[in-house]
């Protein structure tokens, strides 16, 4: 008994596919080729569409703006965890003091400088020196008032909520700790005397 899979084409397909018995056919092949292409290239409507550009001016808006400010009250739908991360402080190990050293590296080096005395590469080009590490009042500090400070900026410093993940100020919260602990021992090694 013959299988269907194994029986020859029909005879007029094969003609048809290969343009041979019918020369009509492959005129009508690549006339709707040409057709369908000329459809494609028709939809130019989302292109040419009525829109907004950013930062164009849109008179239906208050002060003409396109740009529209976020609705007050909206929450983004991770900000309940973040908050949760900010709350309780992970536990420090080798991982923790290692990204913290990462992340302080990146953002905080620039104006407290690698030890953390607040003579960073910004103090040479003009800015206000930031406090060091190492005064008593932050060495008293606790954790929170670090990630407080990354999250909501302090004196001439902006906040690096938007920059820094929680879990990552309470890195570089811990590793502020490290440099501290590290600077205390330079003091006593000094005789009590903050050195450079």
């Amino acid at each position: 008994m013959r299988q269907p899979s194994d029986s020859p084409p029909a005879p007029a397909l094969v003609a048809l596919l290969s343009g041979g018995q019918w020369p009509c056919a492959r005129a009508a092949r690549i006339l709707a080729l040409l057709l369908c292409a000329g459809l494609v290239s028709a939809c130019n409507d989302m292109v040419e569409q009525p829109k907004l550009k950013p930062y164009s001016s849109a008179e239906a808006f208050d002060q003409n703006a396109e740009a529209r400010a976020i609705p007050f009250g909206t929450v983004a739908r991770d900000e309940p965890e973040r908050i949760a991360a900010l709350r309780t402080p992970p536990k420090v190990d080798a991982a923790l003091l290692d990204r913290g050293r990462a992340q302080y590296e990146i953002y905080c080096t620039p104006c407290h400088g690698l030890a953390g005395r607040g003579d960073g590469i910004i103090v040479e080009r003009g800015f206000p020196p930031p406090p060091s590490y190492m005064e008593p009042r932050l060495r008293a500090a606790p954790a929170e008032h670090f990630v407080d400070v990354i999250t909501n900026g302090w004196g001439v410093m902006y906040s690096y909520a938007a920059r820094v993940e929680p879990r990552d100020r309470w890195a570089i919260a811990a590793y502020i700790r490290a440099l501290q602990l590290a600077g205390a021992g330079e003091m006593a090694d000094a005789g009590g005397e903050a050195g450079r």
